[in-house]
């Protein structure tokens, strides 16, 4: 535990591309990305170390634009444009929050963002700047999440939390089942083998074959980050079985 009572200090975040929609459903809501920088102001004033990985659903998806026509490889390509998309415009809310930030592309585009490298993004972090990582790998066929899992791991970070609409992860949808259970605690071994898509099995393998705990927790109650990170009961911890490296106040 940090000595401002916080269980992690270096969190990889991934957010959706949906969430900074908001209720418009598309493109970008700015009262939702000022929310989420505010919040993500006080943790940073206490100092946690925060990469962010952001979705671009809001604006394009690669896969539903294969499943209509268009080649796998570009439409992920487009998808990986719109994620640099909606990382210009977090990076431009934190700014005016006064959070120092650095985007850093996948893909080159030097007018933009900086590129991709490892030890720079870490040392970023040390230096107390946010770091959002944008245009996923670089590669198509890979999802943010997959993306997400990898940054965390490249940079060690000690938790990868996945904010969602919803409070955890349920052993059915919330949404159609007002009778689903959520889980406090899952392995990822059994996330697998039940078959609840929190994240593809990808990111998931990433995560569990190097001991990164994942929460999955709703965003869009205030202060839910900020809790979570300081060991509270937020949402669904989800761990190596192997290896429970997980954090609890219990």
């Amino acid at each position: 535990m940090t000595e401002s009572g916080f269980v992690y200090k270096r969190v990889l975040l991934k957010l959706s591309g949906e969430h900074l929609a908001g209720d418009q459903g598309y493109g970008i809501d700015p009262k939702v990305i000022q929310g989420l920088a505010e919040e993500i102001r006080l943790i940073k004033e206490v100092g946690i170390e925060l990469a962010i990985t952001v979705g671009g659903g809001n604006i394009f998806r690669g896969l539903k634009g294969s499943t209509e026509g268009m080649d796998r490889s570009q439409a992920d390509y487009i998808g990986m444009l719109a994620t640099v998309m909606n990382s210009l415009a977090l990076q431009d809310a934190l700014e005016k929050a006064g959070i120092n930030t650095r985007v850093m592309s996948a893909i080159q585009m030097h007018a933009v963002a900086e590129a991709y490298i490892r030890r720079r993004a870490i040392r970023h972090l040390e230096k107390g700047r946010v770091v959002i990582f944008a245009a996923g790998t670089g590669n198509p066929y890979f999802t943010t999440d997959t993306t997400a899992a990898l940054r965390a791991c490249e940079i060690e970070a000690d938790i990868f939390m996945k904010a969602t609409k919803v409070d955890g992860v349920f052993d059915s949808d919330p949404f159609v089942n007002p009778d689903a259970k959520r889980f406090e605690r899952i392995s990822f071994l059994e996330v697998l083998t039940q078959g609840l898509e929190i994240m593809d099995a990808t990111a998931i393998s990433l995560c569990m074959e190097n001991d990164l705990p994942l929460i999955v927790f709703n965003l869009g109650i205030s202060g839910n980050m900020e809790r979570a990170l300081r060991g509270e009961t937020i949402g669904t911890v989800v761990y190596e079985a192997n290896n429970d490296n997980s954090h609890s106040t219990d």
